[in-house]
Order: C-alpha cells, then sequence, then structure tokens
C-alpha cells in the first residue's frame, strides 16, 4: 500500500469514527460475507494490470518496427504502404488496449 493509498483509508475510517486497523477488519469481514464479488473484483483488477503488461510489450514491438523502419529510411529506402498501416494498426491496437486497460483500473477504484 503506498502513501495515498493508506491517506484514503485513514480519511474513511476517520470518516465513519474507526481506527485504520478497524477499518480494514471491517472491510475484511464484508469481503469474507461476500467472497464471489470480492473475488470478482480482485480478478478485474488482475486482468487490467496483466492486460496492461501485454500492451506494454506489444508497445516494445511496435517500437522495434518503427526502428527497423527508420533504418530502411535512412539507408535511402521507402517503407511500403503495408508496412506502414501494420505499424499504425499496431499503434492504434496498442493504445486501445492501454486506454480499456487504464480505463477499468479507474472503474474498479
Amino acid at each position: 500500500m503506498n502513501d495515498a493509498e493508506y491517506a484514503l483509508v485513514a480519511t474513511a475510517a476517520k470518516a465513519v469514527g474507526v481506527t485504520v486497523a478497524g477499518f480494514f477488519a471491517k472491510a475484511a469481514l464484508n469481503a469474507a460475507h461476500d467472497p464471489q464479488t470480492s473475488a470478482a473484483a480482485i480478478a478485474g483488477r488482475r486482468e487490467a494490470v496483466i492486460e496492461l503488461f501485454t500492451a506494454r510489450r506489444h508497445l516494445g514491438q511496435i517500437g522495434n518496427n518503427l526502428n527497423q523502419l527508420t533504418r530502411a529510411i535512412n539507408s535511402g529506402g521507402r517503407p511500403t504502404d503495408i508496412q506502414l498501416d501494420v505499424v499504425l494498426d499496431s499503434v492504434r491496437q496498442a493504445s486501445a488496449r492501454v486506454q480499456d486497460a487504464t480505463d477499468q483500473l479507474l472503474e474498479d477504484g
């Protein structure tokens, strides 16, 4: 838990008049009473994080493709329209994946 997350929990605990430890205990008990909802929330965040890591790898591959195109251009070559379309399509897909995963993380709070 980072400082911002702790501050959020501490503020919530104070708002309901309990200690941070008491707040955690109550939250844990609530989660234990509804394990399906708790598991779904945890799984949703895990899937979003996995998707962000996958998109990050995809962006690295795109960077490699861009470097190859740049080398070709610097050597006097010209990339084909198909090569450019493939790279641009990859950029669009990776960008959409990052946005979707980020939106999911923000929704799950």
